[in-house]
């Protein structure tokens, strides 16, 4: 997966967070497996706060808040309903949400940002960013639906936002709704080429959809632009197996077992492989 400029969208981080928590529930960790057994639980995820996230206010009390974000969200919470209880404004209100997600409490956190969304007059750019944040704490809390609503007002005020794309086809895919979710990683292709998430996003999707020839095309795609990425490996492997390519898929997953060992690509990668090793009969 690729970070892009710090500033060219304000949900570049977090899509990265999200990614990592929701990937399992739109993959299968290996033959047979369900789609419950894979899945991890996205709010049982802690969501870190980018260092650089998008500003709808401005001023030092707002900087000071967003800074204690990351290493003390409890304290920022505190400061961000105090001063809100003030007079802080859009910036209190975007650092209460904010402090709420990191905090783990995503729904209360996502419901906070899209009131401030609704009565906010900044540019459209800054409020889709926030909008898109709220997105991803809902798909934290297990609200696909509302997410896939929030990423859609934000994309009607940023249309051409990639990450806010991905946030969308997150949703969907966890909505199971195949058709809409190669629909935006296919547009934000054609915005970004160079995407390797989407890649790797959208041949999981066409693997739902039984296109296995485009699902490991993508896979194939994302892996030349990284020959290191755990996530394409952990996907091509998946694609192999459902092709009857075994040894392909076993030295697919021993190396996402490998290149990201303490990550939850690797868990997948090593169920993956201990399924394979134990045959047919116990998949």
């Amino acid at each position: 997966m690729r970070m892009h400029a710090r500033q060219a969208t304000a949900t570049a981080v977090l899509i990265l967070i999200l990614l990592a928590a929701c990937a399992a529930a739109w993959r299968w960790a290996g033959p047979g497996r369900t789609q419950d057994q894979a899945a991890t639980d996205p709010s049982a995820v802690a969501l870190p706060i980018p260092p650089f996230p998008p500003r709808i206010a401005s001023g030092a009390a707002y900087e000071q808040c967003l800074s204690a974000l990351e290493d003390d969200p409890s304290r920022a919470l505190a400061v961000a309903e105090g001063w809100e209880a003030s007079g802080g404004g859009d910036g209190a209100a975007h650092c209460q949400g904010l402090a709420l997600i990191a905090a783990g409490d995503p729904e209360n956190g996502a419901e906070r940002l899209e009131t401030l969304v609704r009565g906010s007059s900044a540019p459209p750019l800054a409020r889709a960013a926030v909008l898109g944040q709220a997105a991803q704490a809902r798909l934290m809390a297990a609200q696909a639906g509302r997410g896939y609503d929030d990423a859609t007002l934000a994309l009607a005020l940023a249309p051409d936002d990639t990450d806010l794309l991905l946030t969308r086809a997150m949703a969907s895919a966890e909505l199971e709704h195949w058709p809409a979710t190669i629909q935006d990683l296919t547009r934000a292709l054609t915005l970004n080429p160079s995407r390797s998430d989407a890649l790797v996003m959208r041949a999981g999707a066409w693997r739902q959809q039984n296109r296995l020839d485009l699902a490991l095309a993508d896979a194939e795609h994302a892996l030349s632009l990284d020959p290191d990425d755990a996530e394409a490996l952990l996907e091509r492997g998946i694609v192999r197996q459902r092709m009857g390519d075994i040894a392909g898929a076993r030295a697919d997953w021993l190396k996402a077992r490998t290149t990201d060992p303490n990550s939850t690509t690797a868990d997948l990668a090593e169920q993956n492989l201990a399924l394979l090793e134990a045959g047919p009969n116990q998949r």
